[in-house]
């Protein structure tokens, strides 16, 4: 995934988190805009809400993030989007560890074998599987499949 996820802010919170990754894809899949084949749009939630997009091929990520003005059209009203650079691909051994659930403005990677007792976050996700799990003690955690 190196290089070919972007981060995208700015459409509306109150879309649900299926139809704005809907909206995104289409977005991000028009040429006109940049974009190109997608391997994977995950809706993050906020506040503010964000998604990650990963492309299928680095050279599509580059070419988004040089684009000046990216503005998402649902309906009559338009939505300037910010795009930036996804910095944390995570490998399987890390996790993210974040303020609560996982978010876009809250979150970074740190080894999971760094994870010492006293420092266990309330909730983290594996990136490489769809696997949460949330801890309710500092000894206890229980997976939510």
């Amino acid at each position: 995934k190196a290089g070919r996820t972007v981060r995208v802010q700015g459409f509306p919170s109150e879309l649900p988190p299926d139809r704005a990754a809907d909206k995104l894809t289409i977005h991000f899949l028009r040429s006109r805009n940049g974009g190109g084949d997608i391997a994977d749009v995950r809706v993050l939630p906020g506040p503010p809400p964000c998604a990650l997009i990963t492309f299928e091929a680095p050279e599509v990520a580059q070419r988004i993030l040089k684009v000046k003005n990216q503005v998402l059209a649902i309906g009559k009203t338009r939505y300037p989007l910010e795009v930036t650079p996804h910095a944390a691909e995570l490998s399987p051994d890390e996790v993210l560890r974040g303020h609560g659930s996982p978010s876009c403005s809250h979150t970074d990677s740190v080894p999971s074998r760094q994870l010492g007792k006293g420092d266990l976050p309330l909730s983290f996700h594996l990136n490489y599987a769809e696997i949460h799990f949330h801890s309710y003690s500092n000894e206890d955690f229980f997976p939510v499949l």
